[in-house]
């Protein structure tokens, strides 16, 4: 049930109320934990380079190797971090929450004036709780960034054609698309142009060549200021960076073979591959739109198979502009990612806020007509909610350890590692995270008030503060001591202090095509890496993993003698096994 307060900031103030919401989600909970993850202290240490060789242009990153990725998400990482002077997890993983911040606010403000705003409110709010687009509001990449600048440039196109009818561009939009090529390459304005030339087409009211000069003084505008930077980032890397922007945007898109390159593009599936992981993104809510199958009436429409297209195709030209425009976006993003080799979850998620307002409808739909899915799945989450609870609360008592009970289904170490770090949190709680509990079990409890009072649109909201709260849960207590435990800090802080480690002598394999790369431990030595196969120094300090460490040895035995000095006591998340140090010297 709504407080006062609530209701007011609902009524009165709702893009501050939505602001408020995804600030609690997010902002305090992207300092807890350090990096987990290779892409994240990959990305940060591009900032650290920028701040300490001040080239901000081309910085020389891990092993002397340049960034893949044009900087703009660099650029921001070392702003936020130049006032402290260092770059940490926080000021590095802090675009990603700002831009998810704006992309929720400007998303109400969009369809909020647009459809009902019941609808709008809710889709915003099933956005920001699925779980693809809360993992990447916290994390250190560029996916969040490039999607925040795709999107609300695709409202601004919009605006531009309802409101003006493609008369006098907006600086608004170049700006924003060129913002995107900035941070994720040529996708950025590409994927737009796509979008809209399609959605132009759709409407019938321009002719091609009207579409077509829309189309071009976009593009033309939109590449201006990242053409400036590619010409500079050329004069510095040359053509072994033409082979890297070559390989990263054409060569994944056009399942091209890349020998210039020293890495596999990677992540290559089937098309049904994006089909799943939408499904797995919007979870908990494709868990509703499971369930709500069972409530639909289904009835076979009358007529041909030919009849009923050509009736579903009226339909969709009907439809209200802004419900065009998002059915337009989705289709044409989930299209244009299903045609590169390369595919991943967070390529995707322009098409999330166009998804949630039709999801929104649906849910809307069904809670007022199919009154008992809404029941089943407040159930089903309170349920699951409770479970947890339960083993949470057994876990503090002491009355069951987790790790026992998890090695009699898997003996696959660095699980029962990750059980372990999680059932520590809980063994032995902080004050956070009686804190997080305690707001669980208030919200768990409004569920199950709501459920008595039935009530079905406040049973929808009270599910929606479960799923924030069950975020919350892992946000700062789960992920908290999973980071915490199995990053590369505490081994890093070791051997500085252990060993005669400086800038000069710390040496890594960098070839992805043998070698495992380890870049939390490269950010958390500071960026200080140098390579080993390049260089062929005299003597030094080798990092790698236990399986390259044979590769080496193999490769190199004949010129170099390998010492090992010490090694992680426990599996390094990033790299998913453990990592050696070992000193070395050149074979007289």
């Amino acid at each position: 049930m709504r407080t006062p307060t609530l209701q007011y900031l609902y009524l009165q103030k709702p893009v501050t109320m939505v602001i408020i919401i995804c600030i609690i989600s997010v902002l305090p909970w992207i300092g807890l934990g350090d990096f987990s993850t290779k892409g994240e202290p990959r990305e940060a240490s591009v900032a650290i380079s920028m701040l300490e060789s001040g080239n901000w242009i081309l910085p020389q990153v891990y092993a002397n190797e340049f960034a893949y990725k044009p900087p703009m998400a660099h650029w921001l990482m070392a702003a936020f971090s130049y006032p402290q002077g260092y770059v940490s997890e926080f000021t590095s993983r802090l675009p990603s929450t700002i831009a998810f911040i704006c992309l929720m606010g400007c998303t109400l403000m969009f369809f909020g004036r647009r459809i009902k705003f019941q609808q709008a409110f809710i889709a915003t709010l099933l956005l920001l709780t699925c779980i693809e687009m809360h993992r990447a509001a916290m994390t250190t990449r560029v996916d969040m960034l490039l999607t925040t600048f795709i999107v609300i440039g695709l409202y601004q196109l919009f605006r531009w054609e309802d409101q003006l009818e493609l008369k006098g561009l907006p600086v608004i939009i170049p700006v924003l698309l060129g913002c995107a090529v900035l941070t994720k390459g040529p996708v950025g304005v590409i994927l737009p142009l796509f979008v809209f030339g399609a959605y132009l087409l759709m409407l019938r009211k321009y002719s091609l060549l009207t579409i077509f000069k829309a189309l071009l003084y976009i593009g033309v505008s939109s590449l201006f200021l990242p053409l400036l930077w590619y010409i500079a980032a050329w004069k510095q890397g040359g053509d072994k960076f033409l082979d890297v922007v070559l390989a990263e945007n054409f060569g994944r898109f056009f399942h091209l073979n890349t020998p210039d390159i020293n890495y596999d593009l990677g992540h290559e599936n089937g098309v049904w591959y994006n089909f799943m992981t939408l499904a797995a993104g919007f979870i908990p809510w494709t868990i509703f739109f499971f369930f709500s199958l069972f409530g639909l009436n289904w009835q076979r429409k009358k007529g041909s198979f030919k009849q009923v297209l050509k009736d579903s195709w009226n339909n969709i030209l009907s439809m209200e502009k802004e419900k065009l425009f998002s059915l337009v976006a989705l289709v044409c993003i989930i299209f244009f990612y299903s045609i590169p080799s390369s595919k991943r979850s967070v390529y995707l998620m322009p098409a999330y806020p166009f998804i949630a307002i039709f999801l929104a409808q649906y849910t809307l739909y069904i809670t007022e007509y199919r009154t008992k899915v809404t029941r089943v799945f407040a159930a089903f989450m309170a349920s699951i909610t409770a479970v947890v609870v339960i083993a949470v609360a057994l876990t503090m008592a002491g009355a069951i350890d987790p790790v026992k009970i998890a090695s009699q289904y898997t003996s696959r170490q660095s699980t029962l590692e990750m059980v372990g770090l999680v059932s520590n949190m809980f063994a032995h709680p902080c004050g956070l995270t009686i804190c997080i509990l305690t707001v669980l079990l208030a919200i768990l409890a409004t569920v199950y008030y709501q459920m008595f009072k039935k009530i079905n649109i406040k049973i929808l909201y009270a599910t929606i503060a479960l799923s924030f709260a069950i975020n919350l849960l892992i946000d700062g207590v789960v992920m908290r001591g999973i980071r915490q435990g199995s990053s590369a800090r505490p081994f890093a802080e070791q051997v500085q202090k252990e060993y005669q480690l400086d800038e000069m002598n710390m040496y890594v394999m960098n070839d992805l095509k043998t070698y495992t790369n380890l870049y939390g431990l490269n950010f958390y030595l500071g960026n200080k890496f140098h390579n080993f196969g390049q260089e062929q120094p005299v003597s030094g300090f080798m990092f790698c993993t236990v399986k390259d460490l044979d590769t080496i040895q193999k490769n190199y035995g004949d010129k170099y003698t390998f010492s090992l000095l010490t090694s992680t006591k426990n599996v390094i998340a990033d790299v998913r096994q453990r990592i050696v140090l070992c000193s070395f010297s050149q074979n007289e």
